[in-house]
């Protein structure tokens, strides 16, 4: 297992995080340094800590984290620049003879750096007129436009992510092909990489998904966000829309009232559960555990060689 990269994927809410540092500490007792590297485009950002279910230092049980707290809020967060930075940190530990560990849920990003994939380029003046007709004409109709000419793409997305639409029509103006068209269905692997993925029925996962909104709440989410006003949370491309964020920021400016931002925050979030599974699931060589099974680090060791 010299060279082998462990990913662990599953919706969230399902102990993504724990599962590393426990995986990472076996390592370390079979004589394998073990490092983790983020794969949660959120989590990227500073200061966004109590939305995004961030590991506080002092509970990373001294397990060295890369790719957390790399950007500003008023930076955008890409794909594209997230699969070179992440590949250049796992190899580095490749390099320093640990075994690299990508935790997290966004499936792109995580898909991105597992699997050889390549992205197309992109255009600014093509970006700009698509940023403005979002803006003009709302993310519903955007995807529906999507729908007409990649309604495999529009189905993943959905009809709220405005950013994602406007990069999915790029794609197809800049290829004159669905973005499903570049990226491969079966790509090859980037690297030998050994695939865990978490599960929870639905019926349990969805009351821990909303209680776990609320807890973000009583935790300060919104103060939080109030004192990412002064780095630009609000005019941040990428940050102000996350889910949690985009609501905690409604409920400052007044347009919701605190239950309203909670229960639409508690909606959206099994909405993205539900699309994760839907993203994770697809992949046939995952090896699924029980997030609630008592011997799941047994289970996840299991499909690791070196242990």
């Amino acid at each position: 297992m010299s060279r082998v990269l462990v990913v662990i994927v599953g919706p969230t809410g399902t102990g993504k995080s724990d599962l590393s540092l426990d995986l990472a500490e076996r390592l370390q007792n079979a004589g394998r340094p073990a490092e983790i590297v983020n794969a949660d485009a959120m989590q990227l950002y500073r200061g966004m800590d109590i939305g995004t279910a961030k590991l506080p230092v002092a509970e990373r049980r001294g397990v060295p984290h890369h790719l957390l707290d790399v950007l500003e809020v008023s930076d955008e967060a890409t794909v594209a620049r997230y699969q070179v930075e992440a590949r250049a940190a796992i190899t580095g530990i490749v390099e320093r003879g640990a075994v690299p560990i990508l935790v997290g849920g966004s499936g792109l990003y995580v898909s991105s750096v597992v699997y050889d994939f390549q992205f197309p380029g992109t255009d600014a003046a093509l970006r700009a007129r698509l940023e403005a007709e979002l803006t003009a004409q709302g993310p519903g109709m955007m995807y529906e436009r999507l729908k007409a000419v990649d309604p495999g793409s529009a189905a993943r997305i959905g009809a709220s992510n405005g950013r994602r639409l406007v990069r999915a029509l790029e794609v197809v103006e800049l290829t004159g092909a669905p973005q499903a068209a570049v990226l491969p269905g079966d790509p090859a692997y980037w690297m030998p990489a050994v695939t865990l993925g978490l599960r929870l029925p639905r019926e349990v996962l969805t009351p821990r998904l909303d209680a776990r909104v609320e807890r973000m709440w009583a935790a300060g989410l919104v103060d939080e966000v109030r004192g990412l006003l002064p780095a630009g949370l609000e005019t941040g491309i990428t940050a102000s829309r996350a889910i949690g964020y985009a609501q905690a920021l409604g409920q400052l400016g007044g347009t919701l009232s605190q239950p309203e931002a909670v229960e639409a925050t508690q909606q959206l979030t099994r909405r993205y559960a539900r699309r994760q599974v839907s993203w994770f699931k697809r992949d046939p060589h995952t090896h699924w555990i029980d997030a609630d099974d008592a011997d799941r680090v047994d289970q996840a060791a299991r499909h690791l060689p070196v242990l």
